[in-house]
């Protein structure tokens, strides 16, 4: 039984089971590499994905069940040439780090701020909980979806960390 998918605004019918999670059919079946595997418990985040513009657990969805459904990865986002919103909000604060909870970190950044989330850091922290990351202490992490949700501007030639750091070269 073949299942229709939209992905990343792209139509596409796959060969998996309904009942394969999402994960699996996007990193195996697609090649959608962002979303990750964690835990594989919905606990750690790595894998979130929108499913209609809401943030889901991709480890923990069967593809069955979002079958006809818009699913947008961060590769959907936007490009390396032309980064998504939330994208510059990232490289600009420095959040990320190792970079394995980014993708589900942004697109749950994403989520939040298209519903009409605020810099309110409480807010922000609720709206991310369950997104694990072990390298960044979250601090950088909220500080780009504050910025974000305010609707801050990023000169991605330098980075909020330091300004003589820049993502281009080191310091200057």
């Amino acid at each position: 039984m073949n299942l229709n998918l939209n992905v990343n605004g792209t139509h596409r019918e796959i060969e998996s089971a309904p009942l394969t999670s999402l994960l699996d059919v996007l990193r195996e079946e697609l090649g959608v590499i962002s979303p990750k595997a964690g835990c594989e418990q919905g606990g750690c985040g790595a894998c979130t994905v929108l499913v209609d513009g809401a943030p889901r657990r991709a480890c923990l969805l069967p593809v069955g069940a979002v079958a006809g459904a818009e699913i947008t990865t961060v590769e959907g986002l936007g490009s390396p040439d032309r980064l998504a919103r939330v994208q510059q909000a990232f490289t600009h604060h420095y959040a990320a780090q190792c970079g394995f909870c980014t993708a589900g970190m942004m697109m749950a950044a994403h989520a939040y701020v298209e519903t009409g989330g605020s810099d309110d850091r409480h807010a922000i922290a609720e709206a991310l909980g369950g997104h694990v990351c072990r390298c960044t202490g979250y601090v950088k992490i909220i500080e780009a979806v504050a910025a974000l949700a305010r609707g801050d501007s990023f000169d991605l030639a330098t980075t909020a960390a330091s300004p003589g750091m820049t993502n281009i070269g080191g310091v200057q």
